[in-house]
């Protein structure tokens, strides 16, 4: 992978950087002339840091609480995904909750709401400024988690209460998915905007990848402990976190500058007011509301699909129109003004990008949701013990992101994702051939250290190779894409699998029968392992092929 000229960044109102421009010659930040070279050690040998936020350097001190502030935005999201996980039988014993879809749908909501707001607001950040939209998405996201935490609180006054109880759960569930989507693309673009390519950018790339396997650990860790007391203080403790981070941000994310570069074209765009019809345009409302109200259609009638039945003709309608508003959503974006999806820049390396790392996550999704149930309802673990035996991918983790951050400049992206889309393979393959009383320290345990590759090979490869290939003035909308897919791609995987689960567990009333379901899941997430890895192939054929054409 090439690395990019060197950049200028514009601002918003706020003083926020809204993009980089290219350029072809030297341009000169504080004082500090910098050439047309990408990589920042050229740039600066005495200080290997990118310390380009804002055209101003920081120090080290600020650097690191910078990076610890904005890397929670790959933190906080897993978190509220694994923390419903860990304890989600308590919490379905205090819903009333019964359908195994039920549970499915509490989980695949999550992801969905995630998947379908992300690419608006990546959008947002673009022109309100990353910062403003990272501190939203973080109040957001605490509110939500205390109107969850909250439901627990409905008043029993009718036959009724459980599922009304359910009902408010699963809305704050749903709410609680609109926070990391303000806070993740626009977490990714302030790293994306802050660091130019290189090995430092790679390796805190590969850093910020790593969130995701600590947050699957402590999460849950964190969570059973509330829960010995009461889940919903597992919830309300979030919540006070998130306020947390929120003010921290306010004072380690820079949103000022008195003097340094600005680029002149990008600057007078963003402080001109703009009218209503041009923020109509800046924004694509159009194509946000087709797209977001595909997405939702399409979302609803899975989930009820689920659990009403295919055979509802309001199920089929509301699939159909969530068809048909996602097909219009591409035409309004072949011809609006600013595209939420500048589709020329959907070339074949993006299109690898996301088809191999749709397929992973779907399986990924899977293999999750799915393992937490083995161990608990199946194998009579309590959540503290759960979170034990699934510890080790907080170590193989860490290992795979690093390794990430060392290998993707070597070896390219397409092995690294080829290694990737293998690992979730093998992975879900052996937990899927588990039997209930055979050892953790056989093929459970090698499951969790093998899989976890899979995510933190192929997370890290493609939030970096957007950031550094998509037109520099979409870094919100290049961590938008990649995060849409992992999340929507994981909902609607699992959805399906307890569409699955349903019709083959023969009622789930022994524990044979309920494994029976888990595997018809898992086998289709063997089926997205292995299409996404025969994907990766392909392409590291055609690349190795193009190489030996041109040498």
């Amino acid at each position: 992978m090439s690395d990019l000229p060197a950049t200028c960044v514009g601002y918003h109102e706020d003083d926020t950087p809204l993009s980089i421009r290219t350029i072809g010659s030297d341009c000169k930040i504080d004082g500090i002339t910098t050439s047309g070279s990408s990589d920042a050690e050229k740039r600066n040998e005495q200080d290997q840091r990118a310390s380009l936020f804002l055209g101003k350097p920081m120090s080290l001190y600020h650097e690191v609480a910078f990076f610890a502030v904005v890397a929670t935005s790959n933190f906080t999201p897993h978190s509220g995904f694994h923390q419903t996980l860990c304890i989600l039988q308590l919490i379905a014993a205090d819903l009333g909750t019964t359908k195994p879809a039920q549970l499915v749908w509490l989980m695949a909501g999550y992801g969905l709401t995630v998947g379908t707001f992300i690419l608006l607001a990546g959008r947002l950040g673009d022109i309100y400024g990353y910062k403003r939209l990272f501190l939203i998405g973080n109040v957001w996201f605490a509110l939500s988690s205390l109107l969850a935490g909250l439901a627990v609180f409905i008043p029993i006054q009718a036959s009724g209460y459980h599922q009304t109880r359910y009902d408010i759960f699963l809305l704050g569930r749903l709410l609680q998915g609109i926070g990391p989507a303000l806070m993740i693309p626009n977490g990714v673009a302030l790293l994306g905007v802050t660091y130019v390519p290189g090995p430092r950018k790679a390796m805190l790339f590969a850093i910020f990848g790593a969130m995701a396997p600590a947050s699957a650990i402590i999460s849950p860790a964190v969570t059973s402990l509330f829960a010995l007391l009461w889940w919903p203080y597992a919830f309300w403790a979030f919540s006070v976190v998130l306020i947390g981070i929120t003010l921290a941000g306010l004072f380690v994310i820079p949103d000022s500058l008195n003097s340094g570069l600005r680029c002149e074209e990008n600057a007078d765009s963003v402080r001109n007011r703009l009218g209503f019809v041009e923020l109509c345009a800046e924004l694509d409302v159009l194509g946000a509301l087709t797209g977001v109200s595909g997405l939702i259609s399409i979302s609803v009638a899975l989930n009820q699909g689920s659990l009403a039945g295919w055979r509802n003709a309001y199920v089929s309608a509301l699939l159909l129109a969530g068809i048909l508003l996602c097909a219009i959503f591409v035409f309004v974006e072949k011809h609006a003004r600013k595209p939420l999806i500048p589709l020329e820049a959907l070339n074949i390396g993006v299109g690898f990008v996301l088809a191999a790392i749709g397929c992973g996550w779907g399986c990924f999704g899977i293999y999750i949701f799915y393992i937490w149930q083995f161990y608990e309802v199946l194998r009579g673990a309590s959540p503290l013990l759960a979170t034990a035996w699934h510890s080790p991918i907080i170590v193989s983790g860490v290992a795979a992101a690093l390794t990430t951050g060392f290998i993707i400049h070597r070896v390219g992206p397409a092995v690294v994702m080829a290694l990737a889309l293998l690992a979730f393979t093998v992975g879900i393959t052996l937990i899927a051939t588990t039997p209930i009383s055979q050892s953790y320290w056989l093929q459970t345990f090698f499951c969790n250290i093998i899989i976890t590759w899979g995510m933190d090979l192929s997370f890290p490869a493609a939030t970096l190779m957007l950031s550094d290939l998509v037109a520099p003035e979409h870094q919100g909308i290049a961590a938008s894409l990649v995060t849409t897919v992992v999340n929507y791609s994981g909902a609607l995987a699992l959805g399906f699998a307890g569409a699955i689960e349903l019709h083959v567990n023969d009622g789930g009333l022994e524990p044979e029968s309920l494994l029976k379901g888990y595997k018809g899941a898992w086998y289709l997430g063997i089926g997205l392992g292995a299409t996404g890895f025969l994907i990766s192939l392909a392409f590291v054929w055609r690349l190795s092929r193009s190489v030996r054409a041109t040498s």
